[in-house]
């Protein structure tokens, strides 16, 4: 549900892992996750990211973590339906926000941080 004063749903949650084949072949296979995209993949070992469907809320697995502590924790994604107005809204309420990027086209996300140091972001598509 779109939130203009807020963040919305938890739309994602992305867990940085080192081996993807492993990771995926345990989400699918074993946890029994069906891989939303990339869709026609059958070897995931080069694959940089992954998605699976759990609901309403995607988990997302992001190629390249290292089990570095923090930088690869697992981070939440809220879908908001305006990016700008939504950052603005978080900074004036005093949350620690990042510039907006484009992280693929027609994706447009700003990074955050909660006051622990936990990472999350607010993503918008066009």
């Amino acid at each position: 549900m779109e939130n203009h004063s807020g963040v919305g749903e938890i739309m994602e949650v992305i867990l940085y892992v080192e081996d993807m084949k492993a990771q995926v072949s345990f989400y699918h296979d074993k946890l029994g996750l069906k891989v939303k995209s990339p869709s026609n993949a059958e070897d995931f070992s080069e694959v940089f990211w992954v998605e699976l469907e759990s609901g309403p809320c995607t988990l997302a697995l992001h190629a390249g973590g290292k089990r570095r502590l923090g930088d690869d924790a697992p981070k939440i994604v809220f879908n908001v339906g305006d990016i700008l107005a939504v950052r603005q809204t978080l900074l004036d309420r005093g949350v620690s926000m990042a510039e907006i990027r484009s992280a693929a086209p027609g994706i447009w996300v700003c990074d955050g941080v909660d006051p622990e140091g936990n990472k999350f972001s607010i993503e918008s598509h066009e």
